[in-house]
């Protein structure tokens, strides 16, 4: 996926409060994004003017001290923007990437029925597919990208280190990069909490400076294990990726992410085996859905993104993967999010 320049950030920024350049907006979810604008070059007239005069109105330089504050306040404050673009279907990574809001999650899927998902999710225009050691179909995944003629950086691939490889991470993150074959890793997360957690997450630090991967996060990280975790490491995880559907909601443990600027990713957003079809046939999200035309799938899928949580449904049917993608052409009343927000039982369904 794309990758942004901090540098350019800021010169954009610097740009910007100088009142120079022409703007063009494009509208994003609850923000307009400015763009086009040219950076402005000194004169050797005032350059040669401010070395000559060897010294500055205090005032002004109080002014200036002021403006590069918040200069640096603003270019800090776009460089975390986890804001979602509906039109683009992307959202902006704290590591400069950019990564698809809503994927396929390959858990329980293995052998051809995974190369056979992965492509039929491909086909249809998914971009982000989610898998894991623990999933035991890295080879599968990495088969189906390889074969889709699509340009590698097109595909967005995460995968998760498990915590019985925490002990030697280096030789786990060159078993994944050869497991999968696709060149390089862009994301690469810590499946859950464990004994060397920590060193396995400098590791893959090391290994994104080693350009093997391109972004680092975290699974099954909550606000407790975050506020021991994150002083301990350099780069900031680009993401965090928890269970999150209307049965838990973690209203708590969302804010708390992404005020950090993380973006938040959602596993089991649509209940988790055994707990689907209740979750699918709720009378409040079916209702929804009727007003709509849209399937309960869908409302659930929309009221994530919503809430500005990556989606990534799991699927071996090509009309149910098909019908997970079609998430861009209606938008949930304030009124109908907060009746799905009111579903919240704090019911987790796996242990993590």
């Amino acid at each position: 996926m794309k990758r942004f320049s901090n540098i350019a950030v800021v010169v954009f920024f610097t740009v910007m409060l100088s009142g120079c350049g022409k703007q063009s907006g494009e509208t994003l979810v609850g923000q307009t994004e400015t763009s086009g604008l040219t950076e402005q070059a000194e004169t050797p007239e005032k350059a040669v003017e401010e070395k000559t005069s060897g010294s500055m109105d205090s005032g002004e330089g109080s002014f200036r001290d002021e403006e590069e504050i918040q200069i640096q306040e603003d270019s800090d404050a776009m460089i975390n923007d986890i804001t979602f673009n509906f039109e683009t279907k992307t959202v902006m990574l704290s590591s400069g990437y950019e990564m698809p809001i809503y994927g396929l999650g390959t858990y329980s899927l293995t052998g051809e029925t995974c190369v056979d998902s992965v492509t039929a999710a491909l086909d249809r225009g998914v971009r982000l597919i989610d898998t894991a050691y623990m999933y035991h179909n890295e080879e599968s995944v990495g088969e189906a990208v390889r074969n889709s003629g699509i340009p590698r950086e097109e595909i967005f691939v995460i995968t998760k280190l498990y915590p019985n490889q925490f002990a030697d991470p280096e030789a786990a993150i060159e078993e994944a990069l050869e497991k999968l074959n696709i060149e390089y890793i862009d994301m690469m997360l810590l499946h859950h909490p464990g004994t060397g957690d920590v060193e396995a997450y400098l590791a893959m630090e090391k290994a994104v400076e080693d350009g093997k991967i391109r972004s680092l996060g975290l699974s099954n990280w909550y606000v407790k294990e975050l506020e021991e975790f994150l002083p301990q490491i350099n780069i900031t995880p680009a993401l965090v990726q928890n269970e999150i559907h209307p049965y838990y909601q973690e209203n708590d443990v969302i804010p708390y992410i992404q005020n950090l600027g993380i973006v938040v990713q959602g596993w089991y957003p649509l209940g988790g085996r055994g707990h689907t079809a209740e979750l699918l046939g709720d009378e409040v999200i079916s209702e929804i859905a009727q007003a709509h035309g849209k399937s309960s799938a869908q409302v659930i899928l929309r009221w994530n993104l919503q809430k500005s949580v990556v989606v990534i449904p799991g699927s071996s049917n090509p009309d149910h993967i098909q019908e997970n993608t079609e998430l861009f052409d209606f938008e949930l009343t304030e009124e109908e999010m907060e009746r799905i927000n009111g579903l919240d039982r704090n019911e987790k369904h796996d242990w993590y």
